[in-house]
């Protein structure tokens, strides 16, 4: 079913190059690119490494190849397994970094001075597994985030605006959800579920909605009664046009703080779930929680962790710091400022 994965993967990117195409035919949004590449150019290509990364990850196919190969014989294979063929360009256990002869007996390599950042335990590529859990992040940061930020919007915003009856039932769930502990929520809900991909997701998303749309209530409560709100409703605005040109303009801001730090701690709460032993095959997280017992060993065995950690602070450092330049330029009150 690997197709599959291809299919909603051409899609995606299908739909973000005719969105990329849309907005650049607008002024407004052309200047902004160019004033946030001005401010955060080292960012931007960072985040762009780590996206082209996960995109020669998601698409796999089987060719011929492949079926010669008994150990890969009708395996979908992605450009990243075939750019280091996981099954030949592995060693027998551990190698340090660049290294000719193995970390432990001192026995020749199969591909001495090959492994960049070394071998794990399994004597699988280091880099490989880094690159392995870069799909993973963005998937479980990325995509997670694009679900939760509207689902707290939808509510937040309707809760707000529309108060009474809305209001209640918004506010009675959020206060339901920040009553159970986030990380006994998310085991639990991750044990019904099960582990996988998608249930990761959905756990995740279950638990990450309620913060932003606690905020997105509050704000548009203090939106509805300046004094422009008011006016297109005295001119016989409707609500919905109301919502759409004066209440979700003023919170674009914060919807791009909100996807930042969400983004953050959704890679991280699987980082910390991986520690747990629930998280997601491949991730950097997974990484990290088995590189645990190699910092007691002797002499000390920290390429696996090391390159997890640097690539997870990474990603997360140069979105972060993309957020940040799109924030200053989507707030009304840093645009008069500049």
């Amino acid at each position: 079913m690997h197709w599959v994965s291809d299919i909603v993967v051409v899609l995606l990117a299908s739909a973000a190059i005719g969105t990329w195409r849309h907005v650049s035919r607008d002024r407004f949004w052309r200047e902004n690119a160019s004033e946030l590449w001005r401010r955060r150019p080292f960012a931007i290509a960072i985040v762009g490494v780590y996206l082209l990364f996960a995109l020669m990850d998601s698409i796999s196919w089987v060719d011929a190849a492949s079926d010669a190969n008994a150990l890969t014989s009708g395996k979908p294979r992605t450009m990243i397994d075939r750019l280091f063929a996981p099954e030949t360009f592995a060693e027998a256990s551990y190698s340090a970094p660049l290294a000719r002869v193995a970390f432990y007996g001192g026995q020749p390599l199969l591909h001495p001075g090959a492994h960049l950042l070394g071998t794990d335990l399994l004597g699988r590529d280091v880099v490989y597994r880094t690159l392995k859990g870069v799909r993973v992040a963005l998937l479980i940061g990325g995509l997670t985030s694009l679900v939760v930020i509207p689902i707290a919007l939808l509510f937040g915003v309707s809760a707000g605006y529309f108060g009474r009856r809305i209001d209640d039932a918004v506010f009675f769930a959020m206060t339901v959800l920040a009553s159970v502990p986030t990380l006994l929520l998310l085991i639990a809900l991750i044990m019904v579920l099960g582990k996988g991909t998608v249930q990761v997701c959905v756990a995740l998303g279950v638990t990450g909605w309620v913060h932003f749309c606690r905020i997105a209530r509050g704000e548009t409560l203090k939106l509805r009664e300046l004094d422009y709100v008011q006016a297109a409703r005295a001119l016989g605005a409707s609500s919905s046009t109301i919502i759409r040109r004066h209440v979700l303009p003023n919170l674009a801001h914060l919807v791009v703080i909100t996807f930042v730090l969400t983004f953050s701690g959704l890679v991280l709460s699987e980082a910390v779930l991986s520690w747990l032993g629930i998280g997601l095959e491949g991730s950097w997280g997974q990484m990290i929680d088995q590189a645990r017992d190699e910092l007691a060993r002797d002499p000390i065995i920290g390429w696996n962790l090391g390159a997890a950690s640097v690539a997870l602070f990474g990603l997360i450092l140069a979105v972060n710091l993309v957020g940040d330049g799109v924030r200053d330029i989507l707030d009304p009150r840093t645009r008069r400022e500049r």
